[in-house]
């Protein structure tokens, strides 16, 4: 069986087909539209062309935002002017068949409970770490979606009573202090202190960011600065991570995103926080960590599967 994966980002649109086994036999990208109704044409346009050439039974969409319970209205997207959009029904009539639509943070998730790094699990967390931090939930081999559409928002549960405000209207979120812009945050805030953060701020650009290739060499060499932002944007991962397990009960985590390509440096200190902070510690059985395996592919290849099961 084969089902056709469509990947909404804010610049490009990323689609393909997907075998039953996770593997994408065809790819195709185009530039994201501005334009609603352009956008709807670009994404029929490329099922029709993956359809002329491969026996599809399926077809899911992934974009960015809150989608209602039955996934069909596109509440809110922050990189698209989309409010109550109905898109499953605006994608549907210009492909002609059921389309399923999700968020792809949700999507990606899926994918990697699938097919990588949760493969073989049967309750999993996904937090992604990128610009935010995103989440996806699996329960029971079942993805959660919550009573209104919009669950596994990780990133939004306030980490800092009175904390650092976030783009979403609050403060204290998770994201700001466990993203990409927290670990810049951290290495600007230790280069400016001066002492162990000489080297760091030596790497600076004039935008005041650490470049990650500068960032992945100054961690191989073992710099105590790069190290010390790296421990506390893991620790509050890691602690944050105790409080998901005392509601959650995943078997594992699987950590996504720009970020988790630091691998085990960010691991490790992950997993000491979270150890300190799990509830009964030492009493009950822990979650292991995992690096996200499929990359930029997972909300393709999630989304392709999850249109294979929603599709009778």
């Amino acid at each position: 069986m084969r089902n056709v994966g469509i990947d909404i980002g804010g610049t490009k649109i990323a689609g393909g087909v997907v075998d039953a086994d996770g593997t994408i036999l065809e790819r195709l990208r185009v530039p994201t539209p501005t334009d609603t109704a352009a956008l709807a044409a670009a994404v029929g346009e490329m099922v029709l062309e993956l359809a002329s050439r491969h026996d599809i039974h399926a077809v899911g969409v992934a974009a960015a935002g809150f989608i209602d319970r039955t996934r069909s209205i596109m509440l809110h997207a922050p990189n698209i002017d989309w409010h109550d959009e109905p898109l499953r029904a605006e994608f549907e009539a210009r492909i002609g068949r059921p389309v399923t639509l999700e968020n792809d943070a949700n999507a990606a998730g899926w994918g990697e409970y699938r097919f990588g790094a949760g493969r073989g699990s049967t309750d999993m967390v996904m937090i992604t770490l990128g610009t935010g931090v995103g989440g996806a939930v699996v329960g029971d081999g079942t993805l959660l979606i919550g009573a209104n559409g919009s669950a596994a928002e990780l990133g939004h549960m306030r980490f800092v009573r009175g904390g650092r405000a976030c783009g979403c209207g609050q403060s204290g979120c998770l994201e700001q202090y466990a993203s990409g812009r927290a670990l810049q945050r951290e290495l600007g805030d230790i280069a400016d202190a001066g002492g162990i953060g000489e080297r760091l701020a030596a790497h600076r650009r004039p935008d005041g960011i650490v470049p990650g290739r500068d960032l992945a060499m100054l961690l191989a060499e073992g710099d105590a600065g790069a190290l010390e932002a790296v421990r506390r944007v893991a620790t509050a991962l890691g602690e944050a991570c105790g409080a998901f397990q005392a509601v959650l009960d995943p078997d594992v985590f699987v950590i996504g995103g720009g970020v988790a390509e630091l691998g085990e440096v960010l691991l490790q200190p992950t997993r000491i926080a979270y150890d300190t902070s799990l509830p009964g510690f030492g009493d009950r059985p822990t979650a292991r960590f995992a690096i996200a395996e499929l990359g930029n592919d997972a909300g393709l290849v999630g989304v392709a599967d999850l249109a294979g099961l929603r599709t009778v």
